[in-house]
């Protein structure tokens, strides 16, 4: 049996489905305990009162002197006084089973009227007339049972409110591991101390655990690769020396390739330090950024174009991280196309950063791996046109990771090229 349906009417968050679960067993509980009352006990009490006053009002009717006795009163009226019909108010539920159990007991029973808790007149037509009885209704029916639903209602929603109020506090630890767990994937850390039930403790213990693993295992991959370059450049640096001594003709190719090994060192270390990341979340015009790394591609001789902008505002950002991660798409749609389009688009919910190129493009089933590090697409882009190490996508995907969005590959509508966007929630 599926309950897929009933998913849409579920609330979404873990307060709502809480108080839902606290609140939806109490008030079946009160509607089963009031039916079963109504039906079972109340409705039985008064049709046995009913009956008795049916047999009393037989009797005084038979006997009149008998009246005071009983607490009945009795009148004869006219017919004018006869009312048109019974009447009963509609949540007057005990004066249903009153008035069905006294017409079926009294032999000619004209009219009742229930006008309030306290009275029942009725008028019953016998030998002499038409007669008026008027009885108290404590003795037709229980004058108290309403004081049963008052104090369901009452307490029931007072302990509910204070087992609300307790499963709050229960809740709340989650609510701050969940926090805790999105600042982390966010690249911030926020100070986080396990607390409320064993079971969110150890979640909250595993999770310190892994954030910890997690840094010392960043903190050691930029420390070794650190110590690598740092060893590297001393044999590099006497290379050039030796290099410097040879001719002109012999010394240029060599030196070219120790440049390029310089580069790859540089760039290695780059991805792994990621000092750009460090850096604490403000809040920014992304605007500025994007018009900053374009300005300074124009400078240095590129067709790169900022072609459209939409909404306003700042958002939370490392503008070092965010320029640097906009740097290494410009400088990849460059180099793979003859030109690039860059466009902002910032609405109340995310921010969304697109660069396009002309280029071939990245097949679609080889754009995951294109944000792998050090991953080389060569059948989708030349790699003869300038020296990489297939770090360019895997640090902007970085990047947005750490301000918690992500990058999107896909074809450009109007170049034709690639289409990158750096997408991160406001």
């Amino acid at each position: 049996m599926s309950f897929q349906w009933l998913k849409r009417y579920v609330p979404r968050g873990l307060y709502g489905r809480a108080a839902l679960i606290l609140i939806l067993p109490v008030v079946t509980l009160q509607l089963v305990v009031s039916v079963v009352f109504v039906q079972r006990h109340f409705e039985g009490v008064s049709n046995q009162m009913s009956r008795d006053l049916a047999r009393e009002v037989k009797l005084v009717l038979e006997h009149p002197e008998l009246a005071p006795a009983l607490d009945l009163t009795l009148s004869p009226v006219g017919e004018s006084a006869l009312p048109a019909e019974s009447q009963r108010r509609w949540f007057d539920f005990s004066g249903l089973v009153v008035t069905q159990t006294l017409e079926r007991a009294v032999p000619g029973l004209e009219r009742i009227l229930l006008p309030d808790d306290f009275d029942v007149v009725l008028f019953v037509r016998g030998q002499d007339g038409l007669t008026r009885v008027e009885v108290p209704r404590r003795r037709a029916s229980p004058t108290n049972a309403h004081q049963l639903f008052v104090n369901m209602m009452v307490f029931g929603v007072l302990m509910t409110l204070i087992a609300f109020l307790y499963l709050r506090n229960q809740l709340r630890p989650i609510t701050r591991l969940a926090q805790a767990a999105e600042a982390f994937g966010r690249g911030r850390h926020e100070s986080y101390s396990p607390a409320g039930a064993v079971e969110v403790r150890a979640a909250g213990h595993a999770f310190l655990d892994m954030r910890n693993r997690i840094e010392r295992q960043i903190e050691q991959r930029t420390m070794m690769l650190s110590g690598v370059s740092h060893d590297l450049r001393t044999p590099l640096t006497r290379l050039r020396l030796g290099l410097s001594m040879l001719d002109d003709e012999d010394r240029e190719p060599l030196e070219r390739d120790v440049e390029d090994m310089q580069r790859l060192i540089d760039a290695f270390l780059d991805f792994a330090r990621g000092d750009a990341l460090a850096a604490a979340a403000e809040p920014v015009d992304p605007v500025d950024i994007v018009e900053s790394v374009v300005d300074d591609a124009q400078r240095a001789g590129r067709n790169v174009a900022l072609v459209s902008v939409e909404g306003e505002g700042q958002v939370s950002l490392r503008p070092l991280a965010m320029r640097r991660a906009l740097e290494n798409l410009v400088n990849n749609a460059v180099r793979y196309g003859s030109c690039c389009e860059v466009s902002v688009t910032l609405s109340d919910k995310s921010l969304r950063l697109r660069v396009e190129d002309d280029g071939p493009g990245i097949p679609p089933e080889r754009r995951e791996d294109a944000q792998r590090p050090f991953v080389r697409l060569d059948p989708a882009r030349n790699q003869d046109k300038g020296p990489g190490v297939g770090l360019g996508l895997a640090i902007a995907a970085d990047i947005a990771r750490a301000h918690g969005g992500v990058l999107r590959l896909g074809e450009s509508e109007t170049l034709g090229g690639l289409r990158a966007d750096i997408v991160i929630a406001r």
